[in-house]
Parts: structure tokens; C-alpha cells; sequence
């Protein structure tokens, strides 16, 4: 138990680590002007219409990062500091989730996987923190409650993992369209890249977190049996 809490530490500590350097590079793309004048909504529009993509709707969403594709209305929602802006960062956003639409028209297996799983998740992520909290208090009488809270837990680390793949894939579509339809260059290309390599290390680091707080409801299950 003492070698999991060092490595649950371990994998807080950089999560921390990752998220304050996704926000420090955004900060700093943020300001770097793209060049060609192209807003983060112009960047989308276009990326979605040199795809073949015209059933898609780009739209401003508040918040900060909160940009996402939203499948179920065929919507591309861009936070408000990328959707007007012309800078490095809004474009290498913006062809991310134009990225999300791409897989979403082409059947991305991943991406179908994840979209299945999403009505599941949605229901575990409601219950299980409440049925691990049950379980765990009356492992010793009804460790079924706890086994069941394990099992919901597990579609949510699931979940996490088959969102890599999807993340990543999204990426790489938008790093080869910005350099393609020259929306980035030589000057400014390695910081589009690494701002979406910055953002694809949360997700990483999200995954192991889930799968290390897995194991230890399990090894509590399992040890409650012995």
C-alpha cells in the first residue's frame, strides 16, 4: 500500500506538472501572432471545408479551454479566447477539434468506440463515487456493493484510455493540414506542435491517474477477501 501511495503522489505531482505547462505554452502561443490573419473561426471553417465538411457548424463557447466537437449536434464550439483570435495557439486548437469532425465523417473506429461508451460512463460517473464510498464502509459484509462500484469505475479508465488514441489521431490530422494548406510555416509550426503535444500529456497523465486509483479500489476488495 506505501508503493502505491508514492505512486499516486507521484502521478498527482505531474498532472500538476503537465496542466501549469499546457497553460504556460497557450499563455505564450496565445500571443504569437499566426501571420495570415486567420481567426481560430477561420482556421476551422477552412480545415473543415478543404475536407469536404460543410454540415458542421462553428460556433464561440464560453470559458477558458473549453473548446470541443460536439458530435451530436455536428458543432465545432470554440472558447472565446480562440475563436477570435489570430495566433498560434487558436489555430493549433481550432484544427484540433476540426480534427474531432474529420473522425467523426470518416467513422474513426475510436472515435465510434468512445461516443458508445459515453451513455454508460455518464451513468457510472454519477453513482460510483457514492457506491465506492458504500462499498468500501461495508466491504467486510456486502463486498458485492464495492465490486460493483470497481466495475463502473472500470468504464471510466476505460473510457480514459480509448480517449488517447482519438486525442492524438485528432492532432496529428491538424498538424498535417495547418503545415499543408500553409497556415503555419517554418517560423511557427514546432509551436503549434507543441502546444497540441502539451495538451495530449493531460490526457496521458488522466489515464494513469484513473487506472492507479483502479487498482487501489481493487487491491481494498481483494484484500477485504483474504
Amino acid at each position: 500500500m506505501n508503493t502505491y501511495i508514492i505512486l499516486f503522489i507521484g502521478i498527482a505531482i505531474l498532472s500538476y506538472i503537465v496542466q501549469a505547462n499546457l497553460q504556460n505554452k497557450f499563455k505564450k502561443y496565445s500571443k504569437m501572432p499566426l501571420g495570415n490573419g486567420m481567426t481560430g473561426r477561420d482556421v476551422a471553417i477552412k480545415m473543415l471545408h478543404d475536407n469536404g465538411i460543410y454540415d458542421v457548424t462553428v460556433t464561440s463557447t464560453p470559458g477558458t479551454l473549453t473548446d470541443h466537437y460536439n458530435p451530436t449536434n455536428k458543432t465545432v464550439n470554440l472558447s472565446e479566447g480562440v475563436y477570435l483570435s489570430s495566433s498560434v495557439a487558436a489555430a493549433a486548437v481550432a484544427a484540433h477539434e476540426c480534427g474531432h469532425a474529420i473522425q467523426h465523417a470518416t467513422a474513426y473506429a475510436p472515435l465510434k468506440m468512445r461516443s458508445a461508451l459515453v451513455p454508460f460512463v455518464s451513468f457510472a460517473s454519477s453513482w460510483m463515487t457514492w457506491i465506492l464510498l458504500i462499498g468500501i464502509i461495508t466491504v467486510q459484509s456486502f463486498p458485492q456493493i464495492l465490486l460493483g462500484g470497481i466495475v463502473l469505475f472500470a468504464s471510466t479508465t476505460l473510457f480514459s484510455f480509448i480517449t488517447l488514441p482519438v486525442e492524438i489521431d485528432a492532432s496529428r490530422r491538424a498538424l498535417t493540414w495547418l503545415d499543408s494548406a500553409g497556415v503555419t510555416n517554418i517560423s511557427n509550426h514546432s509551436e503549434a506542435s507543441s502546444a497540441l503535444r502539451s495538451a495530449a500529456y493531460t490526457y496521458v497523465v488522466a489515464a494513469l491517474s484513473s487506472l492507479a486509483t483502479l487498482i487501489y479500489y481493487i487491491l481494498i476488495y481483494t484484500r477485504s477477501r483474504d
